[in-house]
C-alpha cells in the first residue's frame, strides 16, 4: 500500500483514539430503543420531506413518514412502532426548529414488509439513485448530502472513480472504524453496487494509518473484486474533507467552486456504501446509525442508534456523565455543534455525541501577531487572520475576494492559531452574509 499524495495544510491534533475514552476497541451494541422518538422531516442538505401521518396515526418500523420534495431531498422513515403523539416544530443540534414527527414507542418493534431488490447488481444508475432516495440514504459523513443526487450522474458527465471515506479524522470519533471492522463485505457490496451501476473503473478505500486494523479487514474484503484497492493515508487532520481525500487518492485538485464529478470521480462514507447494501439487498431504510458516546461519560461506547433517540437517553445509557464534564458536542471535537440541552434527536448525520472538560472557547483572545500559522494549517489555502479582520469590520466584499465561501469551516486555523482568535467562526459568519447578500440581490433582479 503507499500514500499517494498528502493534500497542502492540515494538523495533528490529540486524536481522542486512546485512554480511558478510547471507543475503537469496543464492538458496536446496540443502543435500547428510548420510550419517544423525535424524528426531523430534514436531515439532508435539500428541501425538508412533506409529512405523510397525522396526530394519533399508527406507525410501524420502516413506514416511510416523510416524503421527498423536489430534487434535493430524501426520505424519512419512523424508527421505531407506536403512535404518532403529534407532527410540530422541534430543536435540532444547529439551533433551528424543524419539522418533526414525534411517535411514542409501543416497544412491539414491528416492521413494515421489507422488499429487497431482485438482482441488486442489475440497477441502472437510475434504479440506484431512486432506490436512495426511497430508503432515506444520504452522505453519513456529516453532510447528508443525498446520496440519490450524487449517484444520478449528469448526461456529459464521466465517472472513472469511486472514492469510499473510511478516514475518520475527526478526534474520538470511531463509529466508521468500528463498521469497517464489523460489516466490510456489506461496505464493499453498497460500492460494487455503484461501481455496476455507474460503469466505474476504479473504487478506492482511503483510511487513515492509524487504523491500520480496519485497513487489514478492508483489504480482505476486496480481494476478488475488479477495480477495488486500499490507500492507507497519512493520519492528518481534515484527511476526511471531499476536496482533501480526492486529492489524496488520485493527485486531482478540486478547483475552487467545482466538485469532484468535474474530475470523474464520485465519493462516498463507508456508512453511506453500508446503507445501500442495507436498502438493496435487505430492503431496509436508513432509520438507525452507529453513534461514538465518548470523552467525558462514564461508559464511552458505540451505539447503534435508532433515529430520533434523543441525546439525554444515549448518555443515560452511558451511565452519564463524569462531573469535571464542561460541554456537551454533537459530532466531533473540531466540526462539531455545541449542545445547550439534552433533548436534541440524533439525526442520520450524527456520528458522536461527546461530553469534554475542557472548553478552549472560553480562551480569551489576543491580538493578532501575525505568525502564519493559520495561513499554514489551512487546507484550502486561504488567509483566515485577513478574512478574520475584515468579518470584525464588516467588510464582507473584501472577505469574499479572499475567497472566504470556499472555508470548509474545518477548524485548522482556530486550532493552530497561538493568539486563540475565533478565526472559523469569523469565516462561519463571512459565509453567511455573503450568501444572504447574494440571495437577495438575486431575488431583486428577479423583481425587475
Amino acid at each position: 500500500m503507499s500514500i499517494v499524495h498528502h493534500f497542502p495544510g492540515g494538523i495533528h491534533p490529540h486524536e481522542g483514539k486512546g485512554g480511558k475514552a478510547v471507543t475503537a476497541g469496543l464492538p458496536v451494541v446496540a443502543a435500547p430503543q428510548p420510550s419517544r422518538v423525535i424524528i426531523p422531516l430534514q436531515q439532508h442538505i435539500g428541501a425538508p420531506c412533506k409529512a405523510l401521518v397525522n396526530k394519533g396515526d399508527v406507525v410501524k418500523v420502516g413506514q416511510m413518514i416523510g416524503e421527498p420534495v423536489g430534487g434535493l431531498s430524501a426520505a424519512v422513515h419512523a424508527s421505531v412502532s407506536g403512535v404518532v403523539v403529534d407532527c410540530q416544530p422541534a430543536m435540532t443540534a444547529n439551533g433551528t426548529q424543524v419539522m418533526s414527527v414525534i411517535i411514542d414507542n409501543d416497544f412491539k418493534d414491528e416492521w413494515v414488509e421489507l422488499k429487497p431488490v431482485a438482482n441488486p447488481e442489475s440497477l441502472s444508475m437510475q434504479q440506484l439513485s431512486d432506490l436512495a432516495r426511497q430508503m432515506g440514504v444520504v452522505g453519513l459523513g456529516g453532510a447528508t448530502f443525498p446520496t440519490a443526487v450524487k449517484l444520478n450522474v449528469p448526461e456529459g458527465k464521466s465517472v472513472d472513480t469511486l472514492l469510499l471515506n473510511g478516514a475518520e479524522c475527526e478526534p474520538y470519533l470511531s463509529a466508521d472504524h468500528r463498521l469497517m471492522l464489523e460489516h466490510a463485505e456489506q461496505i464493499v457490496s453498497g460500492a460494487r453496487l455503484i461501481q455496476k451501476a455507474l460503469g466505474i473503473q476504479n473504487v478506492v478505500i482511503g483510511i487513515e494509518d492509524n487504523k491500520m486494523d480496519a485497513v487489514a479487514v478492508m483489504k480482505k474484503a476486496c480481494e476478488g473484486k475488479d477495480g477495488f484497492r486500499v490507500e492507507a493515508l497519512r493520519t492528518m487532520y481534515p484527511q476526511g474533507g471531499e476536496k482533501q481525500l480526492v486529492y489524496a487518492l488520485t493527485g486531482r485538485t478540486v478547483r475552487m467552486g467545482g466538485l469532484p464529478l468535474d474530475l470523474g470521480v464520485i465519493v462516498c462514507n463507508v456508512g453511506t456504501c453500508y446503507a445501500l447494501h442495507r436498502a438493496a439487498y435487505e430492503g431496509r431504510p436508513l432509520i438507525d446509525r452507529i453513534v461514538t458516546v465518548g470523552g467525558t461519560v462514564n461508559k464511552p461506547a458505540n451505539y447503534l442508534v435508532r433515529v430520533g433517540t434523543p441525546v439525554e437517553w444515549l448518555i443515560d445509557t452511558s451511565d452519564g456523565l463524569e462531573e469535571a464534564t464542561r460541554m456537551m458536542i454533537y459530532g466531533g471535537p473540531m466540526m462539531g455543534m455545541a449542545l445547550s440541552r439534552e433533548d436534541i434527536p440524533v439525526t442520520k448525520g450524527c456520528s458522536g455525541i461527546l461530553a469534554m472538560d475542557q472548553v478552549s472557547s472560553l480562551v480569551d483572545e489576543s491580538a493578532c501577531i501575525r505568525c502564519g500559522r493559520c495561513i499554514e494549517a489551512c487546507p484550502m489555502n486561504l488567509v483566515p487572520a485577513s478574512i478574520d479582520k475584515f468579518v470584525r469590520k464588516d467588510m464582507f466584499d473584501e472577505a469574499e475576494k479572499l475567497n472566504a465561501l470556499n472555508c470548509m469551516e474545518c477548524g485548522s486555523c482556530a486550532w493552530a492559531c497561538p493568539a486563540k482568535r475565533n478565526l472559523t467562526q469569523s469565516c462561519r459568519v463571512a459565509k453567511r452574509i455573503i450568501n444572504q447578500r447574494r440571495r437577495e440581490a438575486a431575488a431583486k433582479k428577479g423583481d425587475k
